[in-house]
């Protein structure tokens, strides 16, 4: 199970970590947020994108909840790409087996790299997904910048003016 990759490469890598349950059903982040008291702009959502090249590449963005991916700037430029999109619910599952609402970075089926906003870096603790939708880890950034496929970039999200 994905679950079990996800924690496997932690211990590998000797990541720090604090396993947090939650209702399947509460896994969306705002849901989440709301249900278990934790500040949106503690958390960080990881998104897979697509550039649209023959073959089609592939990464992960982690930004905060309260963040927009600048994903026809920065992220198509990163992906050298034409035009990139997020990648579909389908795409998703089968690049890191995991269903929306737990994606994480840690223990993805197919390796990708990793892009993080860096206005996540400047987080204290962060909860992100766990890899399911019944859990989520929270974490120092320490932790996501020990990735093997991490790299910190700004500008990659923006602020929501929401």
């Amino acid at each position: 199970m994905t679950e079990d990759l996800v924690l496997a490469q932690l211990a590998e890598l000797g990541l720090e970590y604090e396993l947090v349950e939650c209702d399947p059903d509460l896994a969306d982040t705002a849901a989440f947020c709301e249900a278990y008291g934790y500040s949106v702009d503690e958390s960080a959502n990881a998104i897979v994108v697509v550039g649209k090249s023959d073959p089609p590449t592939f990464a992960m963005c982690l930004v905060l909840a309260d963040s927009r991916l600048d994903v026809n700037k920065v992220v198509r430029k990163k992906l050298e790409a034409r035009k990139c999109s997020f990648a579909s619910a389908e795409q998703t599952v089968e690049l890191t087996g995991m269903q929306i609402g737990g994606v994480t970075p840690f223990g993805t089926t197919t390796p990708l790299r990793l892009w993080i906003d860096s206005r996540v870096m400047e987080r204290e603790k962060l909860i992100i997904g766990g890899g399911s939708r019944d859990r989520k880890l929270l974490v120092p950034p320490a932790t996501l910048a020990g990735h093997p496929g991490a790299e910190v970039v700004a500008g990659l999200a923006k602020p929501s003016s929401t």
